[in-house]
């Protein structure tokens, strides 16, 4: 039987906040892991099992994940959790982790100056992952390129995609699909 090399790409907070959503809703988000790897397999094992026509199957070839990574001054406790976790996961060969700052946004006093805390710490008014859903798009088109790779399944429900998307279609090398789940629009 054809074996599709397949490459899975994960917007990994996206993933994240849509599985804790759907299954574990009360519990804490650092709580709610989805690890890259067992996810990769189990889409790739689902797909495989409702092939309609018999067409050929996917095999796992590599696993690209991307995320966000706390700061270790503000964001202490997170990043460790950050840092073991792409340390367990890239423990496969076929794991990839790139992680990208988040980018803090700060309280400022009336003069224009970033306020602090009591210690002298800037006081941390919101953070965001900015460049990830680049990332993907990015990852998403070069391994649509890929020779080694047959099937691309994206595993993202970030509409900013969709352009890229477009794109690895028009290339019409590998496959492209899209895990997502039903239940989450």
């Amino acid at each position: 039987m054809l074996q599709l090399r397949t490459a899975v790409i994960i917007d990994y907070q996206n993933l994240h906040l849509v599985a804790a959503k759907l299954f574990v809703p009360s519990k804490p988000l650092h709580e709610c892991l989805v690890h890259p790897l067992n996810y990769a397999k189990q889409i790739i094992l689902t797909r495989n099992l409702i092939l309609k026509d018999g067409g050929p199957h996917a095999t796992l070839s590599k696993v690209l994940v991307y995320r966000g990574m706390p700061s270790p001054s503000h964001d202490p406790k997170p990043y460790a959790r950050n840092q073991a976790q792409k340390s367990e996961w890239e423990r496969d060969p076929r794991v990839k982790v790139t992680l990208r700052p988040l980018k803090y946004k700060y309280e400022w006093t009336v003069d224009g100056r970033k306020a602090t805390d009591s210690q002298g710490v800037p006081i941390v008014s919101g953070k965001d992952e900015k460049g990830v859903d680049v990332l993907c798009a990015l990852a998403l088109v070069r391994e649509a390129q890929d020779p080694d790779i047959e099937l691309v399944i994206l595993a993202s429900q970030d509409t900013d995609l969709e352009p890229a998307l477009d794109e690895a279609l028009m290339l019409r090398k590998a496959k492209i699909e899209i895990a997502v789940h039903p239940l989450s629009y």
